[in-house]
């Protein structure tokens, strides 16, 4: 039986995702971008566990925003529980492109702490995407757990998510500066992200600096405007 012509290109297109050659892999994931079909999602969802090529998982990822939500975000929820860490991130950062706040029950907490950086930073910037009106304070509490985690890139990563958060992160930053059985390194993040907050154009570098400073000095009320 021949197939129509419409199936014979997806099915080219689905075969260079396995090829050797990343533009290959790149111009195959465009082209299934391009003409969506449902039947594709779980090559697509598939090939972003394993695919090496930052540029190639970004173009896999926005195939996969071309293709319904109702198609694509169950299968993306599934592959949460992969114990590939890649799987995990890159279902995450695919579902907060989508937008869809029906995943919003995945996003547990364990996401959120999960041991591997790359997995937990995608799941705190899905969340803040994702989170429903009314439950950012409480995503807010959760994420402040995680100040003082990793390294540079993992701390503007947490940084960032919780400035996103507006206001209602502020009670939470507060509590993690002013408690007194808080590691040093979760006190000096969390001042950095409360003057990240009020001065985004600061950068976090900065306040990162700013912080230290304030960790030596004590918090600016205290230091007898010296």
């Amino acid at each position: 039986m021949t197939l129509p012509e419409e199936d014979s290109d997806t099915s080219r297109a689905l075969g260079g995702l396995d090829s050797d050659s990343s533009s290959t892999r790149l111009r195959a994931a465009l082209a299934v971008g391009t003409a969506p079909d449902p039947r594709s999602v779980g090559a697509l969802v598939e090939r972003c566990a394993v695919e090496p090529e930052f540029l190639v998982r970004d173009m896999l990822t926005w195939a996969l925003t071309r293709h319904s939500p109702s198609t694509t975000v169950p299968r993306l929820i599934a592959e949460l529980r992969s114990e590939r860490p890649q799987a995990r991130s890159q279902a995450l950062h695919t579902l907060s492109k989508i937008g869809d706040r029906r995943a919003w029950p995945a996003i547990t907490r364990a996401l959120l702490a999960d041991p591997d950086d790359e997995v937990a930073r995608s799941a705190w910037r899905a969340a803040v995407v994702l989170v429903p009106e009314g439950q950012e304070e409480g995503l807010a509490e959760i994420l402040s757990t995680q100040l003082g985690r990793g390294g540079h890139e993992t701390r503007r990563s947490l940084s960032r998510a919780l400035v996103a958060l507006g206001e209602v992160a502020v009670p939470a930053l507060r509590a993690a500066t002013e408690a007194t059985d808080a590691e040093p390194g979760a006190r000096e993040h969390a001042i950095a992200t409360e003057r990240l907050y009020r001065d985004p154009e600061a950068g976090f570098t900065f306040a990162i600096e700013e912080a230290k400073r304030i960790m030596v000095l004590g918090r600016p009320e205290q230091e007898g405007g010296g």
